[in-house]
């Protein structure tokens, strides 16, 4: 007998930055940009007019944005982006990575995005409305090296030194 496959829910992930342990560091309504392209390199040869030759070309990854409530200014994770946007480049800037998992209903998880030496690049807060009952925003957009998309059963965050078990 067969067991029948449960499909995932996109609701419930979880976030984890290496170095930061706050717990409210790792709570985000919204994560997006878990997308891989691969880019498409054409070449027209001369006296061909039915078609061109495309070859694979160098991999697209998107910026990924997290989005939460807005915390206070105190956090861990709130530090790192004010210093690293607000850097003047005369020190070296500080990477970290990134692990986005998907959990199953019992909280383990699923299939875990790892966003290796990420940094932030943008931070915004949604807009103020007197006349509106909104929740305040902040969205903070991250670079990264590379992106890696594994399935685990021990979920681990991947450090300069290693693999450090959670």
């Amino acid at each position: 007998m067969s067991t029948l496959y449960t499909m995932p829910v996109s609701f419930y992930f979880e976030v984890k930055f290496a170095g930061i342990k706050a717990a409210d560091d790792s709570r985000f309504a919204e994560a997006d940009g878990l997308e891989m392209e691969l880019g498409v390199f054409e070449i027209k040869e001369g006296g061909e007019n039915h078609f061109t030759h495309r070859l694979p070309d160098r991999g697209i990854q998107k910026n990924l944005t997290l989005k939460r409530g807005v915390l206070a200014a105190s956090s861990d994770l709130a530090s790192w982006c004010k210093s690293t946007l607000e850097s003047d480049f005369g020190t070296r800037m500080k990477t970290k990575n990134i692990d986005v998992a998907l959990l199953d209903p019992d909280g383990n998880p699923l299939l875990v995005w790892t966003f290796t030496a990420a940094w932030p690049v943008r931070w915004s807060v949604s807009g103020f409305d007197a006349m509106k009952n909104d929740l305040a925003i902040e969205t903070i957009e991250f670079a990264y090296q590379r992106s890696i998309r594994q399935r685990e059963s021990a979920w681990t965050v991947t450090t300069a030194l290693g693999a450090v078990r959670r």
